[in-house]
């Protein structure tokens, strides 16, 4: 059984109710941080155009706003990256969600990855920056490698997922980010979180904030959960959706990464 209850309150307060789409409209945005103020969610978090229009709707509030650097794809030049940050601090964002350049940790280039995130670490000046890795285009091995550059590099989190990549966020990846850090730093798991079920498997795993944009529908199904005497059970959960191997996908992945993530699967299958 999961050994962690958490109340809907308590969920909210760790659930960044997020809205990155390309086609998110001044309406959209406005939905989202009325719902932000009304579930009481840590943050928003959106796209650098957004953050002034979001801090005029929750100035008033305890809920903060992350902003989005380097994203989805990580390959912005470092400088462009420092720039991004400092303009999105300035327009009123106290978050930063940088995505690491993959590229270069692909090619174990690790100090340019170590060096574009002190850069943006540097130009936060205190603001809490999350490094967004995307496990999904990454070994085991690469994932423990990647968090350890991202504490040494002076980030507050490392996050698993942008939500565009070829994974979300799966338990046995927060649990070798929690190893790499340890709880020096702290882990947001972000990636197709759509139910209760879900996040509260991923806080389990010790994941600190989630990434979501069904915020609401999670809140409302636990609230209907707790109301009806009901928990989760960890042998109800499907080893597919709970294992990242389960999300391999050949058109998405590195070939590389996609055998690895097979041969993970079938190890799994022969215990």
């Amino acid at each position: 059984m999961y050994s962690l209850k958490i109340s809907p309150e308590k969920l909210a307060r760790m659930i960044d109710h997020t809205n990155l789409k390309a086609f998110a409209t001044k309406k959209d945005i406005s939905k989202l941080c009325e719902e932000a103020l009304k579930y009481n969610f840590a943050a928003v978090c959106v796209n650098s155009e957004h953050i002034s229009f979001c801090r005029e709707i929750l100035k008033k509030s305890e809920v903060d706003i992350a902003a989005v650097v380097g994203f989805p794809l990580g390959a912005s030049t470092p400088k462009t990256k420092e720039t991004e940050t400092l303009e999105a601090i300035s327009y009123g964002a106290n978050e930063i969600d940088m995505v690491m350049d993959i590229g270069s940790f692909r090619e174990s280039n690790y100090f340019a990855v170590g060096k574009d995130i002190s850069r943006v670490v540097q130009a936060a000046d205190g603001v809490i920056v999350k490094v967004i890795l995307e496990t999904g285009f990454l070994t085991d091995e690469q994932i423990v490698k990647a968090s350890q550059i991202s504490k040494s590099s002076g980030a507050h989190y490392v996050k698993t997922s942008t939500g565009f990549g070829p994974m979300g966020a799966f338990i046995d990846h927060i649990a070798l980010m929690r190893q790499a850090v340890g709880k020096d730093l702290s882990i947001k798991a972000a990636g197709g979180i759509k139910t209760a079920r879900t996040a509260v498997r991923l806080i389990n795993a010790s994941a600190d904030r989630l990434g979501a944009s069904a915020g609401v529908a999670i809140i409302n199904q636990l609230k209907k959960i707790i109301e009806e005497g009901g928990w989760f059970y960890s042998s109800e959960d499907n080893p597919e959706d709970i294992y990242s191997w389960g999300a391999a996908d050949p058109k998405k992945q590195p070939k590389d990464v996609y055998d690895f993530y097979i041969q993970k699967k079938e190890e799994f299958k022969r215990r």
